[in-house]
């Protein structure tokens, strides 16, 4: 969970972070911001944290800038002995934003997560290797911030809430319970099994939240009650061969015929139409499935036609926007 975005910015850019910040401080979040950045490269230190606090007592954002104590005490900046500063210290909860490269790559080795900010006085800067690059920092709000926090730091990211559901990024965590809902016959009788061996299964998470979740910014997710119960997944994807993005969902055994189904996928239509702006999505059925293709008709699609996939018979079905 974000608790502290630490600001390492010019101080002409300061200002334009400002609505940022407010909105960051307004959701709990404490903000950190680094006025004597200018010094701090003149000095060399490679680090970019001391000079914004008085002293160096916040040890989750130590620096190397004992050897300058001297230069920080003429700035004016209170140095304390602190023999916990010799590096920087990266702290899960805490995100950097910063404009300069050289701060950049100091806080990349020590393994801090680092969001690169670009703007007219540093569009030459290279920040190489970065995910995810501000480029118009007054432009932003907290949810992208988490959401560039959140793929750094590998953490999931909350698609929606529904009353009684939570829809999010499938995890590693959540493969002991898909084996147990993948364990009735009744799932796997319409769809494609898990891997038989569990390391192969964690293998294709892992490549799967990288690629897909990295590149799309959606998918296959994981559904859960509000207590944190997964009860089975449900998204938005591709097939190959096909146009459209698709519909898919699973519900384990024992939370089937209590509207589970249909609630999370209504919301994950909306989400699709508002949030992904798609306006057509399929459905594709296996001959003999009742339950999902009556599912499919009651959250608005129409069947058009049938395909076939690998010898086998599929209801092809469409949901205009």
């Amino acid at each position: 969970m974000l608790r502290r975005v630490c600001f390492c910015l010019e101080q002409s850019v300061a200002p334009a972070a400002e609505p940022l910040a407010g909105e960051l401080r307004a959701r709990g979040i404490e903000v950190v911001a680094a006025p004597y950045m200018n010094d701090l490269r003149a000095h060399e230190v490679g680090a970019a944290a001391a000079p914004y606090m008085n002293d160096l007592r916040a040890r989750e954002i130590g620096v190397a800038a004992a050897p300058y104590a001297n230069d920080l005490r003429g700035q004016g900046i209170e140095v304390a002995a602190a023999p916990y500063a010799d590096d920087l210290r990266a702290q899960g909860d805490v995100l950097y934003v910063t404009d300069a490269e050289e701060v950049y790559r100091a806080l990349l080795t020590r393994g801090a997560y680092v969001l690169p900010c670009r703007h007219a006085g540093n569009r030459t800067a290279g920040f190489a290797g970065a995910p995810y690059v501000i480029e118009q920092i007054e432009e932003i709000g907290y949810e992208a911030v988490d959401m560039a926090y959140r793929r750094l730091a590998g953490l999931p990211w909350q698609i929606l809430t529904t009353k009684r559901c939570i829809v999010r990024e499938t995890t590693e965590e959540d493969i002991d319970s898909f084996y147990r809902i993948y364990a009735e016959p009744e799932i796997t009788a319409y769809m494609e099994d898990l891997y038989a061996d569990r390391e192969a299964e964690l293998a294709y998470i892992r490549e799967y939240r990288e690629k897909v979740y990295g590149f799309y910014g959606y998918g296959m997710w994981t559904l859960l009650l509000r207590d944190g119960t997964v009860i089975g997944r449900a998204g938005i994807s591709w097939r190959e061969g096909f146009d459209l993005p698709e519909l898919g969902f699973v519900v384990g055994v024992p939370w089937q015929r209590q509207g589970y189904a249909y609630e999370a996928c209504s919301a994950i239509l909306h989400y699709a139409r508002e949030e992904l702006a798609m306006s057509r999505v399929q459905a594709l059925v296996m001959q003999g499935n009742e339950g999902s293709l009556s599912l499919c008709r009651r959250l608005g699609f129409r069947q058009e036609g049938e395909r076939h996939l690998m010898g086998k018979a599929y209801a092809y079905l469409i949901y205009n926007m």
